[in-house]
């Protein structure tokens, strides 16, 4: 196991026994089957408080829509009076332990690695399972979550970047050596026990203050989050955010300060040996690869404008070594504003990213229209902003839609959502600013070898659609994905040629069902992954134009279950 996860888990463990009484209010974890997409629908039909703007998770519900249980909104899953397995544990019935839902997340991949957003979880060829279980106790201003987790990866061998793509491994490297992100994890089964969804906090009023491992998503989206997302798993991180929305005079705020330690793969890419005329394509990065990932997000939600949510989000990633100054501590003291064609070496350390977005809801009509814009680094000039918006940008655009039927409570679902951080312009192509590299923190934006951002990985375009049924807390409902694989790389590589036939993209049919049986919770995903070029791999045939490059199929089943205690 990492050692940056056994001190986490060690620390989380010994506080969790410490001699003090406590009440309720957990959060529910990114990684829980069918409750965030939940309580997101119970939003648009107003169901739920319409002031949490669901860009700040975890979210903590019980606050933010005042509930008794955080894991029982509808008041039908537990009944704490009659629980034998929760229970107060004081006279004044002031002292409450609770337990967390058992889950338990299967993922089979049947020829090569595919899939985003799911947590500990690694790029994996055949099956892998994690199980998560805990506790949770509170009383008065005090909070712990213990909810470990235990990964088995079947990490099965398959077919990465082709060895044969001679003359296009030198520019691949160019991304590798600026990136931990390994194709495979070892040579053998991959297990760890981790920390998980666990925290320790100190909840005064509206605000929670405390030491967590728990995953972050940040930004209004629900497929392909720019900043932070639940696709690598937990970081030990210190929180500063609030519970719930806070009422001003003009209008609701929430936002989370955070601090976390970032830490290294341990895995090569692949070909590490691999030379070019003498030289080796890979350059070793250095040995101590922890960094601290500092981030603000903040979000407002207007008085006059209801249903409308603006906020800004902004990361610093640096390696630990490196800090010196407040601003590579806390992000929003490291702009050094200034053209970046000037050497600045106190800026060009840090790994930066800064994002606004929005998020409108109209819960008459059910529906909601959410975006964000971002930019690979925040030290850009205003006036450098207004003439080139579109240099180092990355966004995302979605809405969802909840139509009734004539059955009651049944309606017709209808999502999409466009990603984009590949870049338009060929200066930053060719100067490598690309989202998630960098030339310093060679690390790049990633944690134990998995982006922190958007789960496609670096330069990624993805068009997803939805179309379903949905019911309480079921769902059936059809998706199609479009995924380019850094795009970047793409241009990077064969401009000079301008063959678009190079291009790797997947195209992603899926049937999705999320069921509620009792007090069991089912989520089941089924796709077709139909590779075209994978990993941009074509052989020109000189008498022939349009031949079929290295096109391949993988089947992907993702099973969970999730089971909350009575």
């Amino acid at each position: 196991m990492d050692k940056g996860y056994i001190k986490s888990f060690i620390l989380v463990l010994c506080l969790s026994v410490l001699p003090i009484s406590f009440l309720l209010g957990q959060t529910v974890p990114l990684n829980t089957p069918v409750l965030e997409d939940y309580m997101r629908r119970m939003q648009l039909l107003g169901r739920l408080d319409d002031k949490a703007s669901f860009a700040i998770r975890p979210l903590h519900p019980a606050y933010a829509f005042d509930r008794e249980n955080g894991l029982d909104l509808d008041s039908t899953f537990t009944d704490i009076n009659r629980s034998k397995v929760h229970h107060y544990f004081d006279q004044k019935r002031e002292g409450l332990i609770m337990a967390m839902p058992v889950t338990v997340r299967t993922q089979f991949n049947s020829d090569y690695a595919f899939g985003l957003n799911n947590g500990a979880m690694i790029p994996n060829s055949g099956f892998q399972h994690l199980i998560s279980a805990g506790l949770f106790f509170k009383e008065g201003k005090f909070s712990i979550q213990l909810q470990p987790e235990f990964l088995l990866a079947q990490n099965r061998d398959y077919m990465g970047f082709p060895i044969e793509h001679q003359s296009t491994i030198l520019f691949y490297y160019e991304y590798m050596n600026r990136i931990d992100m390994p194709e495979r994890f070892g040579t053998g089964p991959y297990n760890r026990l981790l920390p998980g969804q666990s925290s320790i906090r100190f909840n005064p009023g509206n605000f929670s203050f405390g030491i967590s491992t728990e995953n972050l998503w940040w930004g209004p989206s629900r497929r392909n989050s720019l900043i932070l997302s639940n696709n690598a798993p937990g970081f030990l991180h210190f929180t500063a955010n609030t519970l719930k929305p806070i009422k001003t005079a003009v209008g609701h705020f929430e936002g989370q300060f955070i601090s976390g330690l970032l830490q290294p793969s341990g895995f090569l890419p692949p070909h590490p040996d691999y030379s070019i005329q003498g030289n080796p394509v890979m350059i070793p990065k250095r040995e101590n690869g922890e960094r601290n990932l500092s981030g603000i997000i903040i979000s407002y939600q207007p008085k006059w404008v209801p249903g409308l949510f603006l906020g800004y989000s902004a990361t610093n990633n640096i390696y630990i070594e490196d800090q010196e100054r407040l601003g590579d501590y806390v992000p929003f003291f490291n702009g050094q504003k200034g053209r970046n064609n000037v050497r600045n070496t106190i800026r060009d350390r840090r790994q930066q990213f800064s994002s606004g977005f929005f998020r409108w809801i109209s819960t008459e009509g059910h529906f909601e229209f959410y975006g964000e814009y971002g930019t690979n680094g925040n030290s850009r000039r205003l006036a450098d902003f207004i003439i080139t918006p579109e240099r180092n940008r990355g966004f995302t655009f979605g809405f969802s839609n909840l139509m009734p039927l004539k059955k009651e409570k049944q309606f017709l679902q209808i999502s999409a959502e466009m990603s984009q951080t590949g870049q338009t312009i060929r200066e930053s192509i060719r100067n490598l600013d690309t989202w998630y590299i960098h030339n310093h923190v060679r690390h790049g934006y990633t944690h134990n070898g998995q982006v922190l951002g958007m789960g496609y990985g670096p330069a990624a375009n993805v068009n997803w659609i939805e179309i379903g049924w949905v019911k309480e807390f079921s769902r059936i409902a059809f998706h199609f994905e479009r995924i380019v694989y850094n795009n970047d790389f793409y241009y990077f590589r064969y401009e000079a040629s301008k063959d678009w036939r190079n291009k790797y993209v997947d195209l992603v049919p899926s049937l999705v069902a999320d069921w509620r049986f009792g007090n069991l919770l089912f989520h089941g995903n089924f796709q077709y992954v139909n590779t075209l070029n994978y990993k941009w791999f074509l052989e020109n045939q000189p008498d022939q134009y349009f031949v079929p490059g290295l096109d391949k199929n993988n089947i992907v089943a993702t099973v969970g279950l999730s089971y909350i205690f009575r």
